[in-house]
């Protein structure tokens, strides 16, 4: 019988390898206590590598690990011994890619905790039970913005506001510049002393001479 590629846990852990957001699909850690001890270890075992240009590989109590680094957040994914790695690497990856896309590119701890609804919808979309789902960092964002964000507003509903906002006050701002020169035009009609010594609005590629 085929098995499938199946995920022991994915971890996003701080800098001092306080949790900011775990899951696990396995009984081999039963307690909290036992899920602590193996992320402080494993943050222990790795905090000294070059995990942030890529991904890196670990072999830790009989499971693969793969893991990067990103400013003070450190992603991790653990399989089995007999787990393929590019597939963990590409678990890790999808990972990393959602999160950047839902975050903006802001992939920090404390944007991270101020979205957490977000990296737990994205790790529900990448694993369910252990089993691999997606590992696209597109589709996986798009999935988590379809699911409804801030009390069921998409992402592209949170952001047509706001460019409505951008294109109200740009015609406010073309409105102002339309009665400053209605202003100007008066002013200059009503009192013609008044009227600057330029006798034309200078046209595209005319010289000073053309201007005399």
């Amino acid at each position: 019988m085929e098995s499938f590629p199946t995920i022991k846990n994915i971890l996003l852990l701080d800098s001092e390898g306080k949790r900011v957001a775990v899951k696990y699909y396995s009984d081999d850690w039963p307690t909290l206590d036992a899920k602590l001890s193996f992320e402080k270890s494993i943050f222990s075992k790795t905090m000294k590598t070059n995990a942030r240009t890529e991904a890196e590989i670990t072999m830790f109590d009989d499971y693969i690990v793969v893991y990067k680094f990103v400013q003070d957040l450190h992603f991790f994914v653990t399989g089995g011994s007999e787990e393929n790695e590019l597939i963990l690497a590409s678990v890790l990856q999808g990972f990393y890619d959602a999160i950047g896309l839902l975050l903006r590119n802001s992939v920090d701890k404390r944007t991270a905790l101020e979205n957490l609804d977000l990296i737990l919808l994205c790790i529900d979309e990448i694993v369910d039970g252990g089993i691999i789902l997606e590992t696209d960092g597109s589709a996986i964002a798009g999935k988590v913005a379809s699911n409804g964000i801030d009390g069921g507003a998409s992402l592209s509903e949170q952001v047509i506001p706001s460019l409505g906002n951008l294109i109200f006050a740009s015609w406010f701002y073309l409105y102002r510049l339309f009665v400053l020169r209605v202003i100007h035009v008066h002013k200059t009609t009503q009192f013609p002393h008044c009227r600057p010594s330029v006798k034309r609005w200078p046209q595209r590629g005319s010289t000073l001479q053309d201007l005399s």
